[in-house]
């Protein structure tokens, strides 16, 4: 048992942001298995979910004295779903993958996952109907058909910078909302 396994996350997040290298692996040890099986349960392959995980506590360590955060397992967790999301769009699994989602029933008994996992899906629903038009369609043909940005470009008559930006803009503006939910996790 470590001298801070009695902390908080709050209280060890406030410890890291001042460099405190013992407590960054107190939190590395609290959270580790959690995100691990997280990214795993996405992307069944062990090596790029470890490396996932350790991308993101990597980034929370070089970060950590400009880190603005309510709850701390609550944005490593969603910290970890968006490397999963950008593995999967940017590897050559993608397809894949997309082939194994519709085949897979939701299989696991957890309901707490369940329930996150619906969170997640209802408050994208709800910023998803709340963007431009423009930016709402692009971001649908990406997110829902999973259409490359060139794709997206071809089928709406628009370059594919245009696409990157529309793109851009709607996922800055999801992680400013989901940073602002985690105010209420």
């Amino acid at each position: 048992m470590s001298a801070y396994s009695l902390y908080s996350d709050s209280e060890l997040l406030d410890f890291v942001k001042s460099g405190d290298k013992a407590a960054f692996d107190e939190v590395y040890q609290r959270h580790w298995n959690v995100l691990f099986k997280s990214a795993y349960y996405l992307l069944q392959d062990k090596a790029a979910s470890m490396d996932i995980v350790q991308d993101v506590f990597v980034w929370l360590w070089e970060h950590r004295d400009h880190l603005v955060l309510t709850t701390l397992r609550g944005y490593l967790i969603m910290a970890v779903r968006y490397k999963v999301a950008n593995y999967v769009r940017n590897s050559k699994v993608r397809t894949a993958f997309i082939a194994a989602q519709q085949l897979q029933e939701i299989t696991d008994t957890s309901e707490e996952w369940i329930l996150e996992l619906k969170e997640l899906k209802a408050i994208i629903a709800h910023f998803t109907e709340a963007l431009p038009s423009r930016c709402k369609e692009v971001f649908y043909l990406s997110r829902q058909e999973h259409l490359s940005n060139r794709e997206i470009a071809h089928r709406l008559g628009i370059s594919e910078k245009t696409v990157e930006n529309q793109l851009t803009t709607a996922l800055k503006k999801l992680r400013v909302r989901l940073g602002s939910m985690s105010v209420l996790m």
